[in-house]
C-alpha cells in the first residue's frame, strides 16, 4: 500500500444515487469519500425524469435550480402520446403543458424536472468537487466491529490505496458486487424482460412535428415497437425502447427500427444500441453490519413510472440522517436497522406499481391495419383510443401517492396517533410516518425549508410544556428546534396543534397537547434508549 485514507463514510458508485448519498452526507457535515470506477462519460443516458420528492431533497442540498435549468427547453411539450408512428395517427394524448406553462403545483415547492443522466452526472460531480474520485475502483473490503477497510485502485495511475471508514454505502448498481460479497439475497419478484434501447439523434424531428411534439411517444406498430420513444434533451436526442420477446423484427438493425417508428424521411444518426434485462428485485436486507445498500443495489424497479432513481434518492435521505446521528453519538441502538424497516416496504410498493405500468404496455395488442388510411383503420383506431381512455394510462405519469405519499407508519421510530382514523387516503397529511405537507410560510419559503438539520416541533398553539419537551431532546444530544406558526391555513394542513418532524421531513409524532415529559418520545424517534 502506498497511501491510507481515513473517513466517516465510503460511498461506492458515482451514479445519481451515489452522488445523492454524498450530497446528503455533505449537508450533514459527515466526512465521506466517493469512488467510481468509470470516468464519468455517459454514452447512453439512462434517466431523465426527477420526481418531486427528489427535487425537494435537491432543494435542501442547494442545487434544485441548477437541475431545473440544466437545458430542457421551457417551451417543449411534456405531453404523453400514443401513436401508430411518430408523426402518424395519434390515438390518445395526455396534455401536460410545458415547463413554462404548466400550473403551479399545490403540494410541493419543487415539481418534477427533466435532466438526463449526461447532464445530471457532470452537474453533481461539479457540485461535490474533490470528494469524488472518478476512475477509482474498489477491489475488496473487510469489516470489523469498528469500521470497514477497503482497497481501491486509481485506474489512471495504477496506485493502490487503503480507505478506512466507519461505514460503507454500496451504490454500485443492479449487479452490486458488494451485495453479492455480503451474500444478501435479492430474488427476482417478476419475470425478467429483455429490451433494446436505441439512442439516436434526429435534429429536424422537433421542427417537423410542430404542435404534435411530446415528451413520451408510446408506439402502436408491432409487438416489438409498442414501447416508448422518449425525447431526452428536447432538441435532437431521442431514445427508442424495443421489446425483445421473441419477435424477429426486434433483431433488425437500429436505424431500420428507428425509421419504422418515424413517418418522416429525416436525418437520423444512431448513437448507441444496447440490450438490457429488466429484473424486478428487492434485497432481503439493506444492511449487513457496517455496510448499507442504497439505490439499485437494494432494489431494481421497472422504469415505467419513473420511480427507480427517485426511490434510491429517498433512501439516501433516510439513511443519511441516521448515519449522521450514529457518528454524532445521539442515535439509539435501533436507528440504523430502521433503514431497512422503513425503506424496504416503500421499494416493494414502487416495484409493484411500476410493474403494473409495464404489464399494461405488455398486454396492449396492436391490431393489423391500425395504421391504414381506410375506414377499417379508422374503426380500429377508435377502438384502441377508447381502450386507452378507459385503461388508466395516465396513472403512469401522475402517481403522487408513490412519489410523495409513501409512509413510514409502522416503523419502530414512529409514534402512532391513537386519535387518527383508519384511512387509505394518501393526500398530504400529518399522520405519523407521512411526509410533512408543503405550505408557503412566506414568498419563497416552504414549510419543507424548516426541516433538515434536526428534529423540528411545529407549534400552532402555546404550551407550558414546550420547555420540558425541548429539554428531553437536548438532554439526549438530539438536534432540536421549535417553530411557532400563526397561520390558520398551515395549521389546518398540519391537523394538530403540535407536530414533530424528523430530519428527513417525515412526521415522527403529533398531538393535541404536549406531554409533560417527552423522554419516551425522544427515545423512540431516535431508535430507542441508549
Amino acid at each position: 500500500m502506498t497511501s491510507q485514507l481515513t473517513t466517516d463514510v465510503l460511498v461506492v458508485g458515482g451514479g445519481p444515487i451515489g452522488m445523492a448519498m454524498a450530497l446528503e452526507l455533505r449537508y450533514r457535515g459527515v466526512g465521506f469519500v466517493l469512488v467510481e470506477a468509470g470516468d464519468g462519460a455517459v454514452g447512453h443516458p439512462k434517466v431523465s425524469s426527477i420526481g418531486p420528492r427528489s427535487m425537494e431533497f435537491f432543494r435542501r442540498w442547494g442545487i434544485a435550480d441548477r437541475i431545473r435549468h440544466s437545458g430542457w427547453p421551457g417551451d417543449h411539450p411534456l405531453d404523453c402520446v400514443w401513436t401508430t408512428r411518430i408523426g402518424g395517427h395519434e390515438l390518445f394524448r395526455l396534455h401536460r403543458a410545458t415547463m413554462d406553462t404548466r400550473a403551479d403545483f399545490r403540494h410541493t415547492p419543487e415539481p418534477d424536472a427533466i435532466c438526463p443522466q449526461h447532464w445530471l452526472g457532470p452537474l453533481l460531480r461539479e457540485e461535490l468537487g474533490d470528494a469524488v474520485r472518478m476512475s477509482t475502483r474498489m477491489d475488496s473490503f473487510t469489516q470489523d466491529a469498528d469500521g470497514v477497510t477497503a482497497v481501491v485502485t486509481d485506474l489512471a495511475s495504477g496506485q493502490v490505496s487503503e480507505v478506512r471508514a466507519r461505514y460503507l454505502v454500496a451504490c454500485d448498481g443492479t449487479g452490486s458486487p458488494i451485495r453479492k460479497t455480503l451474500e444478501i439475497p435479492a430474488a427476482a419478484v417478476h419475470e425478467t424482460q429483455v429490451f433494446r434501447n436505441i439512442l439516436f439523434s434526429a435534429p429536424e424531428l422537433r421542427s417537423l412535428l410542430g404542435s404534435r411534439n411530446a415528451n413520451f411517444y408510446y408506439l402502436m406498430i408491432s409487438s416489438a415497437l409498442r414501447f416508448p420513444m422518449r425525447a431526452l434533451d428536447g432538441e435532437r436526442l431521442y431514445r427508442l425502447t424495443v421489446g425483445l420477446q421473441g419477435s424477429p423484427e426486434a433483431l433488425q438493425d437500429a436505424e431500420t427500427l428507428v425509421r419504422k417508428a418515424i413517418t418522416f424521411d429525416t436525418p437520423v444518426e444512431v448513437l448507441s444500441d444496447n440490450e438490457w434485462h429488466l429484473v424486478h428485485r428487492v434485497a432481503s436486507n439493506f444492511r449487513s453490519g457496517r455496510v448499507f445498500l442504497v439505490g439499485d443495489s437494494a432494489h431494481t424497479l421497472s422504469p415505467s413510472g419513473g420511480f427507480g432513481m427517485n426511490t434510491g434518492i429517498c433512501g439516501a435521505a433516510d439513511l443519511g440522517w441516521k448515519l449522521a446521528a450514529e457518528i454524532a453519538g445521539w442515535a439509539g441502538p435501533g436507528l440504523l436497522d430502521s433503514y431497512t424497516t422503513e425503506r424496504q416496504p416503500v421499494a416493494f410498493e414502487g416495484l409493484e406499481e411500476a410493474n403494473r405500468n409495464l404489464e399494461r404496455a405488455m398486454k396492449r395488442q396492436v391490431p393489423d391495419g391500425l395504421n391504414d388510411d381506410t375506414p377499417q383503420g379508422e374503426f380500429l383506431r377508435g377502438k384502441v383510443r377508447e381502450g386507452l381512455e378507459r385503461g388508466g394510462v395516465a396513472r403512469e405519469f401522475d402517481a403522487p401517492e408513490i412519489h410523495l405519499g409513501f409512509t413510514y407508519a409502522g416503523s419502530p421510530l414512529i409514534v402512532p396517533d391513537p386519535t387518527a382514523p383508519e384511512t387509505q387516503d394518501r393526500r398530504p397529511n400529518t399522520r405519523p410516518g407521512s411526509r410533512a405537507p408543503h405550505a408557503w410560510v412566506k414568498p419563497g419559503m416552504s414549510t419543507l425549508d424548516l426541516f433538515g438539520e434536526g428534529f423540528v416541533l411545529l407549534c400552532f398553539a402555546e404550551s407550558e410544556d414546550l420547555n420540558g419537551f425541548s429539554q428531553a431532546f437536548r438532554e439526549r444530544g438530539i438536534p432540536f428546534s421549535s417553530v411557532t406558526l400563526d397561520d390558520p391555513e398551515i395549521a389546518e394542513a398540519y391537523e394538530r396543534p403540535f407536530v414533530l418532524v424528523r430530519p428527513d421531513g417525515h412526521v415522527a409524532w403529533r398531538g393535541h397537547e404536549l406531554p409533560e415529559s417527552a423522554g419516551e418520545i425522544a427515545d423512540q424517534v431516535r431508535g430507542g434508549a441508549r
